[in-house]
């Protein structure tokens, strides 16, 4: 088994939005918009037929493990707190068995190559994950987080 980074395809809607649902986050209705952007990126896991474990997957499927959506941002658009951000994340997920194993940081990396400056907006309860990946991070009046990576 390994992991790829890469670009969403159409193909790989419904994988996204499965995803995104399972970790109860909002589906942005301009997903197939997004896509087609390139503002969505998956990880993905290619099995080799051996690695199945049921035998209902053939060989070189792809299994989308996490998801992460971008809003794009242009320079000095300050309509957020920092202004100026070339991307926001509006969603990233990972799907329960996977998490721990540095998917969705290799999702926000792989954004970050990507993009100038990063920004997101979480609840407290993951800010060890965006810390870890050297997010500045302040606190907004509504309880939740802001973070900015350049």
């Amino acid at each position: 088994m390994s992991v790829t980074v890469r670009e969403a395809t159409p193909g790989d809607r419904l994988g996204v939005r499965r995803v995104l649902d399972a970790a109860m986050l909002e589906v942005c209705e301009d997903l197939p918009e997004r896509i087609e952007a390139g503002d969505v990126l998956v990880a993905e896991e290619v099995r080799d037929e051996s690695e199945t474990e049921d035998g209902s997957e053939t060989e070189g499927d792809h299994l989308v493990l996490g998801a992460l959506v971008l809003l794009p941002r242009e320079r000095g658009d300050r309509s957020d707190s920092e202004g100026g951000a070339n991307a926001h994340i509006h969603a990233v997920a990972v799907r329960r068995a996977r998490r721990g194993w540095g998917v969705g940081a290799a999702l926000v990396r792989t954004a970050a190559e990507r993009h100038d400056r990063l920004t997101a907006a979480f609840d407290p309860d993951v800010r060890p994950f965006y810390e870890s990946l050297g997010f500045v991070i302040a606190e907004r009046e509504d309880g939740r987080l802001w973070g900015s990576l350049e």
